[in-house]
Order: C-alpha cells, then sequence, then structure tokens
C-alpha cells in the first residue's frame, strides 16, 4: 500500500481492431473530460479509500485517506502518513517514527500519484479502451480499463469509474502482477477550496525532533 501511494508510486492506445477503435475513441472523449473538468479548477481536495485483496480474492487490508491538489502539487494523508509534493520535493512523513523521507520529484516515477490519476496521464503510457457502465458510491459510472505499454511496470491493468454526471473520477480497481489488487472509490469532491502553498510542503519546525532522511 505504501509503496503504491508514494513515489515508486496516478499513468494511457493502441488500436487494434475496428470494434476496439469505437470503444477507445468513446474512452479518449471521456477522458478528456476529466482531465478538462480537472484543469479547470485552481484546486480540489477529497477523500478515498482503497481495500487491498490478494489473488484469492479476499480482502486483506482497507486504508482511508484525504488528497489535496494545487494546479500540479498534492499532499496526501493516509494511515499516519503524509505525501506531500511541491512540484520539486517529495516529501514521506511517517507520523509513528517521526521521520520524514526526502527525495527529488521526477514525474517519470510517479506511477499513480493524484496529478497522474485525475490528468491526462492516460495520454502516454498506456492503452485504454470503454468497457460499459456501472454504479460505484451510488453514482452511474463509465468505466474505462488501461493497460500499461510498457512491460517493466508493477501494475498489469487499472480501472477508471468515471461519473457521468460531474466528469470526476469515483473509484476503479489497480490490478499488480504480484496478484494484489486495489479496489478505490473518492468521494467528497470538493472543488476549488482555499489551500495556501505552504501546505504542499513540508515544514521541519511545527515536527519537533524528526529525523529527516535525505535521498536526493
Amino acid at each position: 500500500m505504501r509503496k503504491l501511494l508514494s513515489l515508486s508510486l496516478l499513468t494511457m492506445m493502441m488500436f487494434a481492431t475496428n470494434m476496439a477503435q469505437a470503444q477507445d475513441t468513446k474512452a479518449k472523449s471521456i477522458l478528456e473530460a476529466v482531465s478538462k473538468k480537472i484543469n479547470s479548477l485552481k484546486s480540489l481536495k477529497a477523500n478515498f479509500s482503497f481495500h487491498l485483496s490478494g489473488s484469492g480474492g479476499k480482502v486483506k487490508e482497507t486504508k482511508k485517506g484525504a488528497f489535496a491538489m494545487k494546479g500540479q502539487k498534492y499532499h496526501v494523508t493516509i494511515a499516519g502518513q503524509e505525501i506531500i509534493c511541491d512540484t520539486k520535493t517529495v516529501w514521506t512523513y511517517m507520523k509513528e517514527s517521526n521521520e520524514v523521507q526526502v527525495s527529488n520529484f521526477n514525474p517519470e516515477e510517479q506511477t499513480i500519484s493524484p496529478t497522474k490519476l485525475l490528468t491526462n496521464f492516460y495520454d502516454k503510457e498506456y492503452s485504454y479502451k470503454y468497457v460499459g457502465t456501472r454504479k460505484v458510491a451510488g453514482k452511474n459510472c463509465d468505466v474505462i480499463e488501461l493497460t500499461p505499454n510498457k512491460k517493466g511496470k508493477q501494475l498489469s491493468k487499472l480501472e477508471l469509474a468515471v461519473d457521468k454526471a460531474s466528469s470526476t473520477i469515483a473509484g476503479g480497481n489497480i490490478w499488480e502482477k504480484n496478484g494484489n489488487n486495489y479496489q478505490y472509490e473518492i468521494s467528497d469532491f470538493t472543488p476549488n477550496p482555499p489551500l495556501a502553498d505552504n501546505y504542499f510542503t513540508f515544514d521541519t519546525k511545527a515536527h519537533p525532533k524528526v529525523e529527516v532522511v535525505d535521498l536526493r
């Protein structure tokens, strides 16, 4: 879970047959609508939950959290961790150990960061197709399946459920090659909340005796 959400952690275009091309065209228009909606906002906040299942399908772990975005900056809070990015530096803070790991921001390594998941990550890294409709948290959603173009990725497949009414991502699934499956939901989507720039940096003065592990 931590590896997925931190920063070995948002991300989609090949057509095979005429039918697949028609499906992909629909998927592309839906994904473009999501990107247009998110890019029109100055900032956003939302809650999320992840449910981890093993290869047998049994839920092993559930974690809930929240994230905020302002442009390409993001701040994720989940299970005693904070992952903060100002587009230059990434801080991963573990509350229990009072340790923060500091690394350089590298967009090529952001497999499923919030900025990738909610914007146009699909256009370069994944092939995608429209697979139908489904209700997620009571919302009528279009479902799009994405497959990595590069074989070396940890993920084998990614699914996005896009709310038809708002053109925002309501949830989906992430499948890893090791057999793990992460089902996720996004809720309480708040457009344009007031967010100061310092919310997207880590303040060591606000965390007395924090251990700084500099990985840059």
